[in-house]
């Protein structure tokens, strides 16, 4: 099977092959961490012939008997051939191993070694290794495709079939494999939910309340990009007769961030000097699990191409706040660096109230940063007062 490259992410690891570091790729389910593994399998074969390859996939039966660090730690050393130099060491879904940071603390005081790893549990893999190996790991998330993936792996050209495309059904690879049709893909879609829910949340958490999960996944699905609180979602669950603390659901959030099915964006005031710890907004990693929650309505327009833009930004690598100054709010406001990028996102611009509010919220922003208003708009001014508006594709097609 022809596996398609991601540069995106190989270009992020290539420099740290054969450092003394240990490469953590981290993810949702589905998104291609065992593809990418095996794509830098395949680079470090054409350029290190002096290295033994070790791989081992928790989510494959053959492995099943690494149950905990010191399987692992057995594993490896029985595996080691001794005339080998040096050992590149892969193993998949990490977090499926008891204490997996013993064995990887050990093998990295072994400096033949060059570890990999995948994993699905963002507390897992930051938390703990952040912890015992103390700077001595570098980690690079894996997203589901932006649109310019979506192009390739489904051998699309840019026109406005295919990005409606890659509203309704997403990015994740695997699609790539099946018909684009309704029916087909949200019921992979769902499968793909399922997976995530039950192995990464409900098993990896002792989940019990697993109804209320669920509906917890649909009401974030519901109110993407919506300004929500734990109290304002009790308060909706008091409305439908479930009782259900603010505690509970602020954990429960927590779950569905940590296995990377969904991001949690703060505000701040537009400086970005101060983050406000209330009213958050939630996006999806992949818009197309999010549309197989609840299902796609031309209604939420609006709400899906916000949650591209994020996703769009979040690939590049920008830390994304929500802007607040008073009653004006500024969807994302996205910094890398010394770089700051200001967006409002809607669906078209198309009355002059509209217009108004969507640059004139901008125009408050007294600084020479990039500032854009983001829409599905063709016809529009390109330009008011130095702010740029751009349709969502031109957008999404831009290397940031």
């Amino acid at each position: 099977m022809q596996i398609i490259k991601r540069d995106i992410y190989l270009n992020q690891i290539i420099p740290y092959v054969n450092v003394n570091l240990i490469k953590v790729i981290t993810g949702q389910r589905r998104t291609g961490k065992s593809y990418l593994l095996k794509q830098v399998i395949e680079y470090i074969k054409s350029t290190d012939t002096n290295t033994q390859i070790i791989y081992i996939n928790k989510e494959d039966y053959e492995f099943d008997n690494i149950k905990n660090y010191s399987d692992l730690i057995e594993y490896v050393e029985n595996k080691k051939e001794k005339e080998k130099e040096k050992v590149t060491l892969f193993i998949d879904e990490i977090q499926e191993i008891a204490d997996f940071e013993k064995s990887l603390r050990h093998f990295l005081t072994k400096e033949i070694f060059d570890i990999y790893c995948t994993g699905s549990n963002a507390k897992l893999l930051s938390g703990d290794l952040a912890t015992l190996l103390s700077g001595r790991s570098i980690e690079i998330e894996v997203f589901a495709l932006n649109y310019p993936e979506f192009l390739i792996f489904h051998q699309l050209k840019d026109c406005t079939e295919s990005f409606e495309k890659y509203i309704l059904y997403g990015g994740m690879p695997n699609l790539r494999h099946l018909p684009l049709e309704d029916e087909i893909v949200y019921n992979y879609l769902k499968n793909v939910y399922n997976t995530i829910i039950v192995r990464d949340v409900i098993e990896r958490y002792n989940i019990r309340n697993v109804v209320f999960l669920r509906n917890l996944s649909k009401y974030l699905a519901d109110n993407t990009g919506s300004l929500l609180s734990a109290k304002r979602i009790s308060n909706y669950l008091k409305s439908q007769q479930i009782k259900m603390s603010p505690t509970v659901i602020i954990e429960y959030i927590s779950y569905l961030c940590n296995a990377y099915f969904v991001y949690k964006v703060n505000r701040s005031d537009l400086q970005g000097k101060k983050i406000f710890e209330i009213n958050e907004k939630y996006y999806f990693n992949d818009i197309g699990l999010r549309n197989s929650l609840i299902g796609y309505k031309t209604n939420d327009i609006s709400k899906i191409l916000e949650n591209i833009v994020f996703n769009h930004l979040k690939i590049a690598g920008f830390e994304i706040t929500v802007g607040q100054d008073r009653t004006k709010e500024i969807d994302f406001v996205a910094r890398k660096k010394n770089e700051i990028i200001y967006i409002q996102v809607c669906y078209r611009l198309d009355s002059q109230t509209t217009i108004d509010r969507e640059f004139g919220n901008l125009q408050k922003i007294k600084n020479s940063y990039p500032k854009y208003v983001i829409s599905m708009d063709t016809s529009s001014k390109s330009t008011i007062n130095g702010i740029k508006h751009i349709h969502i594709r031109e957008f999404c097609l831009k290397n940031l």
